[in-house]
């Protein structure tokens, strides 16, 4: 089922010779309905979440929250129906997650931006939601003037990462050049694999497994296998079986 709700406001504070805030509202001063606003989707699979996003925008001038959305494939009907200027999207949920949804969207003619509201800071989560198209990327802890700040940011066509986020992705490009067979080999290790058991299980001598083992915790900035492993799990690079 598709939730779509509708939720206009005018707020006659509104400066009226900012170029900005006139392109984001414009006020009919007989019925107090909003004309033209950021038209907002929401995309998130927990319901109190959706509400609570949905009342603190509302009473934003200048937003719109034309729908809502549980999954990724619900986003995509509302997308089609409604044209959303921007979604704020989670990345873990049910069914399509918020990285396939981003790049769904961009096989739209005219797709909406994107902006990442998530309760997980992985760098490589972060990494590849800004690959998939991402504008930009908060958790939900922000505050409420940093997430409006985000949402009229990426509006206007800019990225909006926290510094803080911005450095990890930096850090990320330089120490996490792993390619393909070192990522599955750090599977393994996670898995707990000897060198041996990873070396038959890739058919190639232990040697050469232990030279890719220690070519990866070296890349990794750590000072073994078990603090790699451990920063696989937290930084995002491998995932454990639920």
């Amino acid at each position: 089922m598709v939730l779509v709700t509708r939720i206009c406001h005018c707020d006659d504070a509104v400066e009226r010779n900012d170029p900005d805030a006139a392109a984001e509202e414009q006020c009919d001063t007989t019925t107090g309905a909003t004309e033209v606003g950021i038209r907002i989707l929401l995309v998130d699979d927990h319901p109190v979440v959706r509400a609570g996003l949905a009342s603190m925008l509302s009473s934003i001038p200048g937003i719109t929250v034309c729908g809502a959305a549980a999954t990724g494939e619900e986003a995509l009907d509302i997308i089609d129906l409604e044209k959303p200027d921007v979604l704020l999207l989670d990345l873990r949920m049910p069914g399509m997650t918020g990285i396939e949804l981003l790049k769904a969207i961009r096989t739209r003619p005219v797709p909406p931006k994107a902006l990442v509201l998530t309760s997980y800071s992985s760098d490589e989560e972060i990494y590849r939601a800004i690959e998939a198209g991402a504008q930009g990327y908060l958790l939900k802890s922000a505050p409420q003037s940093e997430i409006v700040a985000a949402i009229r940011s990426v509006y206007r066509g800019r990225n909006h990462i926290s510094p803080r986020i911005a450095a990890r992705l930096a850090e990320r490009m330089v120490r996490w050049a792993l390619i393909a067979h070192e990522l599955e080999i750090l599977e393994m290790v996670v898995r707990g694999l000897t060198n041996g058991q990873i070396g038959n299980a890739l058919r190639i001598s232990e040697n050469t497994a232990r030279n890719h083992v220690n070519s990866i915790i070296r890349k990794l900035g750590v000072s073994g296998r078990t603090e790699a492993a451990t920063a696989a799990i937290q930084q995002g690079l491998v995932r454990l079986a639920d």
